[in-house]
């Protein structure tokens, strides 16, 4: 019989909308639907609407002690991964749900559920939903046991009692409602930056093809899945991230804020539930799943949000819902992450084709179908023998002497022009520019942050460079995806003692996941414990384009015969 894994359990706090498109309506489809069944969503009901998709024309809120019950009554018997909060009508609904986190949070469990406050307070058209004492408990007594709150623009206005017209008014105003007590906050880019209550837009000029939404954690919550505490990346929420997403023309939104908010719980709870699970049962190893932290989840929620308001459409006689449309599977929804909000889109790197491209029109350089990975001249010399190695890369263990680097780099330089392989260097982005001759830079995620910081990207822009960026969770991909490099690694596949890795192996499921997450114009080069030819093969049925050994080819007998063997998996 086959082993039945529990689902995770994602609880709705919130009202119900009985045209089914937002409240609890459209948070039990989200959980159900954005897991594929890994999660069960409960429900505890704050008020009842008659509406459909033209409107709302009564509202009805049961007496406080019934939602008590609804709680106790669940807790008791399913007790929750993760909780999605939504519309608090009353002060009396907000301190008693305050209450119950409050509790939640100081209880014996040893789990403590994810806490996402959608604070309604503005709705779609603009009015105002809840009076300012209702305001004032939602801030008291809900805010500080949350660990993200998701206002939106007019949201977080009413929240500061400003506008907000400029990204660095989105900014400040992350910083001020964080200081209200929440781990985090996403202030949501659903409504342009010079939009006004009445839907008006002040200026003319505004950005329209894309909206930005604005993460800014605290540091404990930007630590947890952080690979090296003591090194930055972009995808930290504590720095402040830009998730920059497609602004598609449609009317049909409803529930977008209800969504979003319930995806994340359940994105976050499915992590949790592959972070738990001690029974061996996911032979898969699905290594960016198990890393699915806060900012991972953001991503895949905003991805999913996306996607059904690109599927949405017309129901009744008003604005059709948000569909709900499965796991994120398709780049053109996927979120990236914006270096600067202001900026329309980086320019792309160098573009490469995969060798196994049969379109003779493009005149893209070739990425070969292999990716050695040397750290001596000595093995450079022999890998770049063998027939069939185009590109290898050089990386540096054993210093960080920034002369030895620079003459190592020359050397392998001479050796790669005669034999005409593409060489790239991994990490040291500086010294091989001064070099020159270089065909291209790798950089993983913290030495990607670091170049950012010193307006690296431009200078290997500058330099005609080309660059391939690691990956191994959500959100490094948003990162990867909004530099627009040359090609995008993801690893490790499999277990590996070439490199300490902070992350789980991904698994062939991921390589499924990565392929069909970003663009079919980047080639995807898959690293990690792809030891031989049969597991390259399956790799390759998986969709990488490349696959960046070691072993497999410095570690043979004989290194042609490895290559050889490698380079006819990955036909």
């Amino acid at each position: 019989m086959p082993h039945t894994r529990i689902p995770a359990i994602v609880y709705t706090i919130a009202g119900s909308d009985s045209g089914g498109g937002a409240g609890i309506q459209a948070d039990l489809h989200t959980i159900h639907t954005l897991s594929g069944g890994q999660c069960h969503g409960c429900s505890a009901i704050t008020c009842l609407t008659a509406q459909n998709s033209q409107g709302v024309t009564a509202v009805h809120s049961p007496p406080v002690d019934f939602l008590r019950e609804q709680l106790a009554c669940l807790e008791k018997d399913l007790y929750p991964n993760a909780v999605k909060v939504g519309m608090l009508g009353t002060t009396e609904l907000a301190q008693e749900v305050g209450e119950w986190i409050s509790k939640l949070r100081n209880g014996n469990s040893n789990t403590v559920p994810l806490i996402v406050v959608d604070p309604v307070m503005i709705s779609t058209s603009g009015h105002k939903l809840i009076d300012e004492d209702a305001k004032a408990a939602i801030i008291e007594k809900v805010f500080p046991y949350a660990d993200l709150v998701t206002p939106n623009k007019f949201e977080a206005e009413e929240l500061l009692g400003r506008k907000l017209t400029t990204p660095q008014h989105v900014e400040t105003a992350a910083r001020e409602i964080l200081a209200m007590g929440p781990k985090a906050v996403l202030i949501k880019g659903g409504h342009l930056l010079t939009e006004q209550n009445d839907g008006a837009v002040t200026q003319d000029d505004v950005p329209v093809s894309y909206a930005e939404d604005y993460l800014l954690t605290n540091e404990d919550v930007s630590d947890i899945g952080k690979p090296v505490k003591d090194k930055d990346r972009l995808c930290d929420g504590s720095r402040g991230v830009w998730f920059r997403g497609i602004r598609y023309d449609t009317i049909h939104t409803h529930g977008t804020g209800c969504t979003l908010s319930s995806a994340i719980a359940t994105s976050w709870a499915m992590g949790q539930r592959e972070r738990s699970d001690s029974t061996g049962h996911n032979a898969e190893n699905i290594g960016a799943l198990r890393s699915m932290h806060l900012i991972d989840a953001c991503c895949i929620a905003k991805a999913y949000v996306n996607a059904g308001i690109e599927c949405g459409v017309q129901i009744g006689q008003g604005p059709g819902p948000v569909r709900h449309t499965g796991f994120p599977d398709s780049y053109k929804n996927f979120p990236t992450v914006a270096i600067a909000p202001n900026l329309r889109s980086a320019p792309a790197f160098l573009r490469m084709k995969p060798s196994q491209s049969s379109n003779s029109a493009d005149t893209a350089a070739s990425f070969g179908k292999i990716l050695p990975i040397v750290d001596t001249i000595e093995l450079l010399e022999k890998v770049i023998d063998a027939p069939g190695v185009v590109d290898i890369q050089l990386r540096f263990k054993d210093t960080s002497e920034y002369s030895v680097i620079v003459n190592r780099i020359n050397q392998a330089q001479e050796l790669c022009k005669t034999k005409g392989v593409k060489l790239w260097i991994n990490d040291h982005w500086k010294e091989a520019i001064e070099c020159g001759g270089c065909f291209g830079i790798h950089l993983g995620q913290e030495d990607l942050a670091s170049c950012v910081a010193e307006s690296g990207l431009e200078k290997i822009r500058t330099a005609g460079l080309a660059l391939g960026i690691s990956t191994h969770s959500y959100s490094e991909l948003s990162v990867a995806l909004g530099v627009r490099p040359s090609y995008i690694s993801l690893g490790p596949i499999f277990q590996t003692s070439s490199k300490d890795v902070k992350f789980d192996p991904q698994g062939l499921e991921t390589i499924r996941q990565w392929r069909s997450l970003i663009s079919p114009d980047i080639p995807l080069v898959a690293i990690g414990g792809i030891s031989n030819d049969e597991i390259a093969r399956a790799v390759r049925v998986a969709g990488a384009d490349c696959v960046a050994v070691i072993g497999a080819v410095t570690g043979a007998d004989d290194i042609d015969d490895a290559v050889r063997r490698l380079n006819k998996a990955m036909d």
